[in-house]
């Protein structure tokens, strides 16, 4: 099998990189180590460990929502980036990491205002946007650049 027909996609819950059917995709697959559904319909949260895992790993496009707890557009946007996610998946895996408790991974990446969403595939950035968006903006941003 390659890549295209069984994708490597990371677990949102325990991190751990799975195996799975692209035609197994809308059946709501689990991860094999931890049984928990591998599209959860919402942003997974990042630390400095699974950041890597996820961004490096997955064959997925991976969407990185680059934010801290005391920006008011970070919060402001939150609810239309988790409706992204619902949207998105399973095409797309949508995240978030907050800059604030991972300064280092922000610092990796030159980020300098917040929000910011950075579209990774295959482990190197294609895509960056910065400033609030709706969930209809984010998805046509996500679909515009995928």
């Amino acid at each position: 099998m390659n890549e295209e027909a069984s994708p490597h996609i990371v677990c949102p819950h325990c991190h751990t990189t799975n195996r799975v059917k692209r035609a197994d995709f809308s059946s709501a697959p689990d991860c094999g180590s931890c049984h928990q559904p591998l599209f959860a319909g919402a942003p997974v949260s990042l630390d400095a460990a699974s950041f890597d895992k996820h961004v490096g790993r997955s064959h997925l496009p991976v969407v990185v929502d680059f934010w801290a707890p005391w920006c008011g557009p970070c919060l402001q946007m939150a609810p239309a980036f988790a409706q992204a996610a619902k949207d998105l998946e399973p095409q797309v895996q949508l995240a978030k990491l907050d800059t604030e408790a991972h300064q280092a991974i922000a610092g990796r990446f030159g980020i300098r205002s917040i929000p910011t969403m950075i579209l990774f595939k295959e482990g190197r950035e294609a895509a960056r946007v910065s400033g609030a968006m709706n969930a209809a903006d984010i998805a046509r941003w996500v679909r515009s650049v995928g």
